[in-house]
């Protein structure tokens, strides 16, 4: 039975034939300029150096028997993103840097979000198993010719490429800017966009806004704790000659809802002072499965293990409302030597990750917010570091049913150009819903069978 409980995925090695039919610019029916302000401030959350990036996501969807050539999907999708950018307007604006370096959205003529209308002579089946994030599927997602890596500056805020393939199903490849929304904001504009779609009408439940101030820096400012997922250290071991022995590759691995639910008791303690998530427990597993399969030297040196942390029910002074939609995540930031994670038993892993979660509140999130203040800083610190994102929380299949039911896989596409990213997806595929989860992870190749071998052995404990 325990075969079943983790199976390495594989992804066909592809070239997508892709031919861009038209670009247009996608205006809301409503000008912003009917409220009298030509910019919207951006609070800190949404202007920290890790969520100056665009999010692109691919959605497939099958024909199912229906004749989707004979329905324009393209047009569908722009009159409905048409009418959804009325409520959620910044989304038709741009970003610009202002006088210290901070981020904020303007509005001015010839903006808008981008739609781009492309085919392929190719169908879905030709592609191979549509349930596992494939590299090759970059093709799907538009960039701008020589655009440059993570630039968010005076681009469009929502970047939408309808691909159709040669069976009747099309996919959506989707780049939304970070700095607008966090994962569950995105999730809220997805859903409003797809029920626009189905219904031909306005759907925006709840009603989106914008209430970026509720996260102003306080004056003083009260930087109360040391916010070690920000700080520079120096690299003291080999984790980054080992993560770059050749090309990293990106890796997937099928994990059962079993193999959860026994990894969540195997890390509980035996004194019950404590009760795990099953997040908690897999990133445990993970992380100590990771440092042993890189060999990561000397067991003294003192690694982070970061992952955000939805903050929004800890927000009482003033509480969210629920249409807000911007960026309420913390970095919690779980430390340990080496010598712990490989000796140390996954319950007391377990604890450090229980620990870090638990340790972001209201005053944490308001700490961090005048720290971005104070030190604003400038570039991703990756010294002894891995990070997890975990996208299981997400109602990411649900949200992105646009008429045509839902897709056949929703997520990421490609983790290698980021050799320190773990995310945890949830199974996508036509089958039923099993409660596994699809692990994806880059890692060299000297490091890969070692990593597999752990993430089963510990069932062995």
């Amino acid at each position: 039975m325990m075969d079943h409980w983790v199976q390495e995925l594989g992804f066909p090695q592809l070239d997508i034939p892709i031919t861009i039919d038209n670009i247009n610019p996608i205006l809301s029916n409503c000008h912003f300029t009917s409220h009298n302000q030509d910019s919207l401030y951006l609070s800190n959350l949404d202007d920290m150096i890790g969520v100056r990036v665009f999010t692109p996501t691919v959605y497939f969807y099958r024909s199912k028997g229906l004749i989707l050539q004979d329905e324009n999907v393209g047009q569908i999708l722009k009159d409905a993103l048409m009418r959804v950018l009325v409520p959620y307007y910044p989304f038709t604006g741009r970003l610009r840097e202002t006088g210290n370096g901070k981020l904020e959205v303007f509005f001015g003529p010839d903006q808008g979000a981008l739609m781009v209308e492309a085919h392929s002579d190719v169908a879905l089946a030709d592609l191979g198993d549509l349930t596992v994030p494939n590299p090759a599927w970059i093709k799907l997602i538009y960039r701008f010719p020589n655009e440059e890596q993570y630039k968010v500056v005076d681009m469009p805020l929502v970047i939408a490429q309808v691909t159709k393939f040669s069976c009747g199903g099309f996919c959506l490849g989707l780049r939304i800017c970070h700095c607008l929304c966090d994962g569950l904001g995105a999730m809220q504009f997805l859903s409003a966009w797809a029920e626009t779609a189905k219904t031909g009408s306005l759907v925006a439940n709840p009603n989106p806004c914008w209430d970026r101030e509720i996260f102003l820096p306080r004056g003083p400012h009260r930087i109360e704790f040391s916010h070690t997922e920000f700080q520079t250290i120096e690299e003291g071991s080999n984790l980054i000659t080992r993560l770059w022995q050749g090309n990293p590759v990106q890796k997937c691995y099928r994990l059962s809802k079993e193999y959860q639910a026994r990894l969540k008791i195997l890390a509980q303690e035996k004194d019950g002072e404590f009760s795990n998530t099953t997040f908690d427990a897999m990133a445990a597993h993970v992380w100590r499965s990771w440092v042993k399969a890189l060999d990561i030297e000397p067991l003294d040196y003192e690694l982070r293990l970061t992952f955000s942390v939805n903050a929004r029910a800890k927000i009482k002074n003033p509480p969210l409302r629920d249409g807000f939609y911007g960026n309420c995540l913390c970095v919690a930031c779980a430390t340990s030597t080496i010598r712990r994670l490989v000796g140390g038993t996954l319950a007391e892993i377990a604890r450090l990750v229980h620990g870090a979660r638990l340790g972001v509140s209201e005053e944490y999130l308001r700490s961090t917010i005048d720290y971005i203040d104070v030190v604003r800083p400038k570039r991703l610190e990756f010294g002894g570091k891995l990070t997890i994102t975990q996208w299981t929380r997400f109602l990411i299949y649900e949200s992105a049913d646009f008429g045509w039911g839902k897709p056949v896989y929703a997520g990421p596409i490609d983790l290698t150009p980021t050799p320190q990213v773990c995310v945890f997806l949830p199974e996508g595929g036509d089958a039923e819903y099993s409660g596994a989860m699809v692990l994806c992870i880059c890692l060299p190749e000297c490091a890969c069978q070692r990593f597999g071998e752990l993430l089963m052995s510990v069932m062995l404990e």
